[in-house]
């Protein structure tokens, strides 16, 4: 990323560029990112292509003010860290599905990132729910944080280099700790985009943190939006205007036309 690109990226998040890749600089990116670029699989029904290329991700986020999901939202969010001067690795995860059963191989993209100040975090803007600050990555024990409880872990003997991220006492992903490349990631992104079997085919999502600490999730045509106390407010959307309407006043997202699920085939 050239200077201006990483200034409109950041003109995109709202803050100030930092004076150095510090642990607290992170923290701030990592949130404003959160509140201001939505998780969202709107491409996936749209019937546009997930191009994960450094260009391409920050073009769609900053140029066209869009969201992603985590190969995108990560993507883009380590090639500006990695501008601003931080270290940066690309992280391999698998998620945590039913009964304890894990996904495919890159099923998830996460970031470890160092900072001058010392130690190592677990970045990740792109898991919808989760953490709204980083983690620290070398830390055992229980991690408060406004998104919930988080506990990094080792997954057992026989992946002693992974590690599980579990939020209020619940796995949800397991990551390599091996630093992975953009392109490592693509054939999960072509799964999780085409496959009957992702969720993300099944459904449509775009979600934020809101300022309060809350969150506000356009599901189809179904609206909530939850206070950071947790309690939620419902509404069901009735016409393409309002629909398009959600998408550019909450999440900033200018639509021609309502996204709506696409039917994919059967896997054999």
């Amino acid at each position: 990323m050239n200077s201006a690109q990483v200034d409109a990226y950041l003109r995109r998040l709202g803050t100030a560029r930092p004076a150095r890749p510090t642990a607290g600089a992170l923290r701030e990116l990592h949130l404003a990112h959160l509140r201001t670029v939505p998780f969202e699989n709107l491409s996936v029904h749209l019937g546009e292509e997930i191009v994960l290329e450094e260009t391409r991700l920050v073009d769609k986020l900053v140029g066209e003010r869009r969201g992603g999901f985590c190969y995108e939202l990560n993507g883009a969010f380590g090639a500006l860290l990695t501008a601003l001067g931080f270290d940066v690795g690309l992280l391999a995860g698998r998620v945590f599905g039913d009964e304890g059963r894990l996904g495919i191989p890159y099923d998830h993209l996460a970031l470890r990132v160092g900072t001058v100040d010392g130690g190592a975090w677990l970045a990740d803007v792109g898991f919808g729910a989760h953490s709204h600050h980083p983690l620290a990555l070398g830390e055992r024990g229980e991690q408060a944080d406004p998104g919930g409880v988080f506990r990094i872990r080792a997954a057992g003997p026989e992946e002693a280099a992974d590690l599980d991220v579990l939020r209020d006492g619940k796995p949800q992903y397991r990551l390599e700790t091996r630093p992975r490349a953009l392109g490592d990631f693509v054939a999960g992104a072509w799964w999780h985009s085409t496959s009957p079997q992702s969720h993300f085919t099944r459904s449509l999502v775009c979600s934020r943190i809101t300022e309060d600490g809350g969150r506000i999730t356009l599901s189809g045509r179904s609206l909530t939006v939850t206070s950071a106390d947790g309690s939620r407010d419902v509404c069901r959307l009735t016409t393409d205007e309002e629909v398009l309407g959600v998408y550019r006043r909450r999440f900033g997202i200018e639509l021609t036309r309502v996204p709506t699920p696409r039917k994919f085939g059967r896997s054999g």
